[in-house]
């Protein structure tokens, strides 16, 4: 009986996570679930902005289509380049 219990807890509690979108009031959160998802975003934000491993912007022409992926390095304060 306390198995089908925990797992009746454990498919709702599946079911909150699966149904909550990012807010951006999350950061101030108490709630667990909410203070997760504000890291997870951050995270994912971070990881699409800085793009790949080598930190190198992409070169665009004035039309802004792609010359190359050989762009300018972005300086990293503290690391040796």
């Amino acid at each position: 009986m306390e198995q089908n219990h925990n797992e009746k807890e454990a498919i709702e509690n599946a079911k909150k996570v699966a149904e909550k979108l990012y807010n951006p009031s999350d950061y101030e959160s108490k709630n667990q679930l909410e203070k997760g998802m504000s890291i997870t975003h951050e995270q994912v934000s971070d990881s699409y902005m800085e793009g790949t491993i080598d930190g190198k912007i992409d070169e665009l022409d004035n039309n802004d289509e792609l010359k190359t992926h050989d762009g300018e390095a972005i300086r990293r304060e503290g690391f040796d380049e």
